[in-house]
């Protein structure tokens, strides 16, 4: 199962009251999640301009080398080649795969969020997808669609492209997901409550 850690500064260090504060603390979460073998992080802190994004990013890189999790960027191609990152996590309303294919130098991993059959289908060439809302998530509170299990199993089938379920995944749901033929998950709430747990 591919596990996935999406990043949230916000939700990860509520109270903090500098960039650098929450900075330390996302570098901290990237350390331990690479220790605990997460496969994939992915820097998702969109409001960031691009210096702080790619600061955040290098020490991010930094702390996960050496081991097997590999370090993706929320949409910004630029800011991941600058970093080091291993790859670019495209939104669902971003350039197409193969656009962004023609700008990166292999082996740069390509991601893509999708909600729809339709969106899956077009984002063939992609590493990986992931599909989301599936349940309810803070993340996403004003989700207008949920998934579903059974929309999530409908995404999996019509892509021959590796499926990471994301919103609302909880212990007791990933078991649901992976029956769905999800290969595995993508989360925030999950991981930033986990690796609480384990410090």
């Amino acid at each position: 199962m591919t596990r996935c850690l999406v990043t949230d500064r916000h939700r990860l260090c509520p109270d903090a009251h500098s960039f650098a504060v929450a900075r330390a603390s996302l570098v901290e979460q990237a350390r331990r999640a690479a220790a605990a073998g997460v496969d994939l992080i992915h820097i998702r802190e969109r409001d960031l301009d691009g210096a702080s994004l790619a600061a955040l990013v290098a020490d991010v890189v930094a702390v996960t080398r050496g081991s097997t999790t590999r370090v993706v960027v929320n949409d910004r191609m630029d800011v991941a080649l600058v970093s080091g990152a291993d790859g670019v996590h495209l939104r669902g309303d971003s350039v197409s795969v193969a656009a962004a294919r023609r700008l990166l130098p292999p082996p740069f991993l390509v991601g893509r969020s999708v909600h729809t059959v339709q969106e899956a289908t077009a984002a063939s060439g992609a590493d990986y997808l992931i599909a989301g809302t599936v349940f309810a998530s803070p993340s996403k509170p004003g989700a207008a669609e949920l998934l579903g299990v059974d929309g999530l199993r409908a995404i999996v089938r019509a892509t021959a492209v590796p499926v990471l379920a994301i919103g609302g995944i909880t212990p007791d749901r990933i078991a649901d997901v992976l029956a769905a033929g999800a290969a595995g998950i993508a989360a925030v709430g999950l991981f930033i409550d986990s690796l609480k747990t384990a410090s």
